[in-house]
């Protein structure tokens, strides 16, 4: 899982930690706030088609009219909400539960605050892989990983250098 890229291009950093950290994904999702398209391309590209992404405040043009604002995916028998996010961050993750609600998700991962978060609330995860290139906002940077075993979806974070 990957969000908040922020990026115009993409640059030999950013290709380092896509290539060293979802090579072995079967799938890649993006939570938004790709700002170019390129990256967008690149990602889409780089995982032949094992890729889903939703567009965050910052992604304008092709990418707001290509990108949905939400996904519902359904991977190995799990659901799994998808969307960037809005809002101050004090309550963002109760305003995702109402974008959600009816939707029956096992877990929603989203972006937009650049803080990584991997807890449950409600039987639900609630997955934010924080953004691996944001300078200014993020304490650190980091992506994530989600497993699915059976029934089960559980989360990891990861730091990127």
């Amino acid at each position: 899982m990957i969000s908040d890229t922020h990026l115009r291009e993409v640059t030999p950093e950013f290709r380092e930690i896509v290539e060293g950290h979802f090579s072995d994904c079967d799938y890649l999702l993006h939570a938004g706030d790709f700002v170019s398209a390129a990256v967008y391309h690149y990602l889409k590209d780089f995982m032949k088609g094992r890729f889903k992404g939703v567009r965050g405040n910052m992604d304008f043009g092709d990418l707001a009219r290509v990108l949905p604002e939400k996904l519902v995916l359904e991977f190995e028998g799990v659901s799994i909400g998808l969307t960037h996010g809005w809002g101050a961050p004090y309550d963002l993750e109760d305003r995702l539960e109402r974008f959600f609600e009816g939707d029956d998700v096992q877990c929603i991962v989203y972006g937009h605050s650049h803080q990584g978060a991997n807890h449950r609330r409600k039987g639900i995860l609630f997955f934010n892989p924080g953004s691996p290139t944001d300078t200014i906002y993020a304490r650190v940077n980091t992506v994530g990983y989600l497993t699915i075993e059976g029934e089960s979806v559980t989360g990891e974070l990861v730091e990127v250098k």
